[in-house]
């Protein structure tokens, strides 16, 4: 697995948060587009199925901590 940069990190803690590119792309001031080639590289270097395989990976590996609301 390929380590992650600062700015794919905050990506994928955007995107367990539930955000989609777009309001990624508001949030870190960057295209939407920009973002969608951001989270390609995120599962690529975690190799995860999609996103929120993406996520769930990231978590495993302790790269990011999410609160879970019940």
């Amino acid at each position: 697995m390929e380590i992650l940069t600062d700015r794919e990190l905050t990506i994928v803690k955007l995107m367990a948060q539930g955000l989609d590119n777009k309001e990624i792309a508001a949030i870190i001031h960057v295209s939407k587009h920009t973002v969608k080639a951001h989270v390609s590289t995120i599962i690529r270097k975690l190799d995860a199925k999609n996103r929120t395989n993406a996520v769930y990976v990231a978590v495993l590996k302790s790269l990011i901590e999410v609160e879970m609301a019940f």
